[in-house]
């Protein structure tokens, strides 16, 4: 009777085993993914202009703000920024940067050449600096003048 009870246990460990592993195959993934894989290092930009949204989502932040270009056309660019809990800790909300806030975002655009970028600093109209990037994902740290216009 024990042989069967120890063949019976094993049985219920692979039963559990191979229940789990059906589990993990059919839940969706959500993989983070890494700042080269979608901006460009040697595209550098400064953005100016007021926030039209905020979307405070994970896996990451988005600030929407209307840049005016060099001949008076207006384009509205998706910033992206750290997640909602990395920016909470270092003192932001989603109500820090309300529309029609102007702020000042130093970052990367994206590969694609979409007025799409990652936000490493905003800054607001008081002079407040925020880091807004996420730390490991590979952003350079350039060095240059955060005022200087796109």
């Amino acid at each position: 009777m024990r042989k069967q009870t120890c063949v019976m246990c094993k049985f219920g460990v692979a039963m559990f085993v191979l229940v789990g592993l059906v589990v993990a195959a059919g839940a969706p993934l959500s993989a983070h993914h890494a700042f080269g894989a979608e901006f460009d290092p040697n595209r550098p930009v400064v953005l100016r202009g007021p926030v039209i949204k905020v979307e405070w989502v994970n896996p990451h932040t988005w600030i929407h703000l209307e840049v005016t270009n060099d001949d008076g056309t207006k384009e509205v660019w998706m910033v992206e920024g750290g997640t909602p809990n990395t920016l909470l800790r270092r003192g932001l909300n989603r109500d820090t940067i309300p529309p029609g806030t102007e702020i000042v975002v130093d970052g990367y655009q994206s590969k694609d050449r979409t007025a799409r970028a990652n936000g490493r600093d905003v800054t607001l109209s008081s002079g407040t600096k925020f880091f807004m990037g996420s730390s490991g994902t590979g952003a350079p740290s350039d060095g240059r003048d955060p005022t200087e216009r796109r």
